[in-house]
């Protein structure tokens, strides 16, 4: 027999309503809910079917452009200091944080995709209220939205970087941009109701991306290895590194990897239902695509720019010297292509902590959006997430103006909300289901497993955050 619907519990505020209930053996068999379990062959032809069937590959809802929108959500500014942290660290130390913080963020997501679809819940204020309480709910809503305004902060500032280069602009010419781009750029497509409503403009701008490190691989070929750069250097670093260069290095790692964030809406919007399964093949491919960029932009950048003063805060200012060159000045427009994209993903949780703020102080439960009050056409509820959304991108247009920095803001994100984000609650959601089952123990494998992912969790998000201020404090 299939399985009852699970009640549906999605946000109020940019959500998708999930047309069937979760079809994943595995699922069923980890969580106990007292409902009959599904074979997996009709696990596995449903999806089959929701992913095939006359239905364009490239749909809302499908594996595909669901992996590519998760991808765009963590493919941003965290690629561009990428190399100035190589330069610091080495490639040795460099490249094996890139190989764990892949596995870490490969396990987060699955952990994220098991408690949304466990609960029925798309957001992590609601996942949070039904497993633990209220409390919890807002302060992981507040880290959440702190994390999301420093990305989306950090890709205005990189607009403006990038308007400086090529028009040398000063302070306040970037700062006049910086407003400009946010008020006419960001606000519009900041209050579109779905995540999957930025697929094909994310598909473009990870494609920039590709163009940036062509462009980067480009340098490397007409000037050769930077004189900097020996065995030594290159595999090791430059030397004089201390332990908070080190933990700077793993923030940045964090923060490139971060798109948890958008993982409990993205799994809801899964057609023609949410599936474990279906959301770990997304967490291949778009783990896959970032450990690709971001190794490739580390060896190549480094070897192009080297280390020491020749490494700047971004790629954008390393590309300073060449911007006259065709190539570069496509290049550079496409990196304020690609991380204006990016922006939008980081709103999205914003809005979804505004709705569930917003929902709990009027009484209302998280389906009931059509008997709301409709003003114009749309429900109140409707016109509130509206409000939300340029609200929040007020705000990051106001830090983009106040701070110039990337890579001060992204270790700081890093540190302080990607590590709670990703690493400290995701496993506890799990453990909390887990004990709702019949045979919970401490001593099973993914409980364990849950715990240390936890603990490394709260090492990165205090010691991560107290290195982070230190380096800030320092500049």
């Amino acid at each position: 027999a299939p399985p009852s619907p699970a009640q549906e519990k999605t946000s109020a505020m940019a959500t998708a309503a999930v047309p069937a209930p979760a079809c994943d053996p595995e699922l069923n068999s980890s969580v106990e809910s007292g409902t009959p379990e599904v074979s997996e062959q009709a696990c596995c032809k449903s999806d089959k079917g929701g992913d095939s069937a006359g239905i364009a590959r490239f749909r809302r809802g499908g594996t595909l452009p669901t992996a590519v929108c998760l991808s765009k959500a963590a493919i941003g500014a965290g690629v561009l200091s990428m190399s100035v942290h190589c330069a610091e660290v080495g490639l040795v130390y460099q490249l094996v944080a890139l190989v764990i913080g892949a596995a870490l963020t490969l396990w987060s997501i699955r952990l994220i995709a098991k408690a949304s679809i466990g609960t029925g819940c798309w957001s992590y204020e609601d996942i949070c209220d039904d497993l633990f309480h209220p409390s919890l709910s807002l302060l992981t809503g507040i880290i959440n939205v702190c994390n999301c305004l420093g990305s989306g902060a950090g890709y205005l500032i990189v607009c403006g970087q990038v308007f400086t280069v090529l028009s040398g602009a000063g302070e306040t010419g970037r700062r006049l941009f910086v407003v400009a781009v946010g008020v006419l750029v960001c606000a519009p497509l900041a209050v579109a109701r779905h995540v999957g409503f930025m697929r094909h403009l994310a598909a473009g701008s990870i494609a920039a991306l590709l163009l940036l490190v062509f462009t980067v691989v480009w340098c490397l070929a007409e000037d050769g290895v930077d004189e900097t750069i020996t065995p030594q250097t290159a595999w090791l670093g430059p030397g004089g590194a201390t332990v908070f260069t080190y933990m700077n290095s793993i923030n940045n790692v964090v923060f490139a990897y971060n798109n948890q964030f958008n993982v409990p809406q993205l799994t809801g919007e899964l057609t023609p239902q949410p599936s474990l399964r279906r959301m770990s093949n997304v967490g291949y491919i778009t783990t896959a695509m970032c450990f690709l960029l971001y190794g490739g932009v580390s060896v190549f950048g480094l070897l192009a720019f080297g280390v020491g003063d020749n490494q700047l805060d971004s790629l954008v200012l390393d590309l300073t010297p060449r911007r006259n060159s065709p190539l570069v000045l496509l290049t550079l427009l496409a990196v304020m292509f690609s991380v204006l994209t990016c922006f939008q993903f980081h709103i999205y949780p914003i809005r979804q902590f505004a709705g569930y703020t917003i929902r709990k102080a009027r009484g209302r439960s998280a389906d009931d959006e059509e008997t709301d009050v409709k003003y114009a056409g749309r429900s109140l509820t409707r016109w509130l997430d509206i409000a939300a959304a340029l609200a929040s991108v007020v705000v990051i247009i106001l830090v983009a103006v106040v701070i110039s920095s990337l890579k001060t803001i992204l270790d700081f994100i890093g540190a302080f909300a990607s590590a709670y984000i990703s690493y400290v609650v995701p496993p506890l959601w799990v453990i909390q289901l887990r004990r709702k089952g019949k045979a919970f123990t401490w001593m099973n494998a993914e409980v364990l497993f849950c715990l240390a992912l936890f603990g490394l969790g709260s090492f990165f998000f205090v010691f991560g955050t107290y290195s982070a201020v230190l380096d800030a404090a320092g500049r």
